[in-house]
Order: structure tokens, then C-alpha cells, then sequence
């Protein structure tokens, strides 16, 4: 798990929704912006994969943005908007295993097509017949 939160620049501004008389004069609402390329945490293959899977988050100067307004307090938004951004970042270092494609085995297809005519057996034996 990577660690960038000092790479991490914060904006503040006034939070919509509750918070009574508050949310018309403290700056509750945090947005965190990073720069993905100019970070000393990763490599370039890291950075590379970050800048492909969260390419709809990241604007034209490369900057990943997030804002965050859940909570009534500023400090508490803040840190919310890093544990976002921190999992974001690396749920997109992950690499999925590869998945080789398999075949069913011929045993597996021939116990599928008898289930099948077991199946269709039993049904037919249930109709009517005059």
C-alpha cells in the first residue's frame, strides 16, 4: 500500500446539505487534487496504470481530483477524502490474475447431456395421454 498523502494538496469550500446555520459560513467540503506524474511514490509502470484505470477521474494536466462533503466538519472531511483516495489509487495498482480458457471435459458434457435426457424423460412422463 503506497503512501502519497504528502504529495496530497487540499481545497476547501462550502459544503451543501446539513449543518444548520454552519453550512453558510465554515468551509466544510474538502477536494484533494494530486498530481499522478509529478509523484516520487511511484515508477512509471505504476503511474502508467493509474493514469489508464482512473482516466475519467483525472483531467487534462494529469490531476486526480476527488471532493468529499459527507461529514459536518472540515477535519473529518479531510480525512475521509484521503482514506477515498489512497484506496482508489491502489484498488488501480491491482493487476488481475490472468485467466487461461478452459474446455469442459468430455465426462462433464456427457453427464450434462444425460442429466438432460433424465430430465426431459421425467417430463414427458408426467403428460397426459389419452
Amino acid at each position: 500500500m503506497k503512501d502519497f498523502t504528502k504529495e496530497l494538496n487540499f481545497k476547501t469550500s462550502r459544503s451543501s446539505g446539513a449543518g444548520g446555520q454552519n453550512v453558510n459560513k465554515v468551509e466544510t467540503s474538502v477536494t484533494v487534487t494530486w498530481k499522478v506524474s509529478d509523484s516520487e511514490f511511484l515508477n512509471e509502470r505504476q503511474k502508467d496504470l493509474i493514469l489508464e484505470k482512473l482516466k475519467n477521474r483525472i483531467n487534462l494536466e494529469g490531476f486526480l481530483f476527488l471532493s468529499v462533503s459527507e461529514s459536518r466538519t472540515q477535519l473529518q472531511n479531510k480525512k475521509i477524502a484521503i482514506e477515498k483516495i489512497l484506496d482508489l489509487v491502489n484498488k488501480a495498482l491491482i493487476i488481475p490474475k490472468f485467466r487461461a480458457k478452459t474446455k469442459p471435459t468430455r465426462s462433464s458434457v456427457e453427464k450434462r447431456i444425460q442429466q438432460k435426457k433424465q430430465n426431459s424423460d421425467k417430463k414427458e412422463n408426467r403428460r397426459f395421454k389419452f
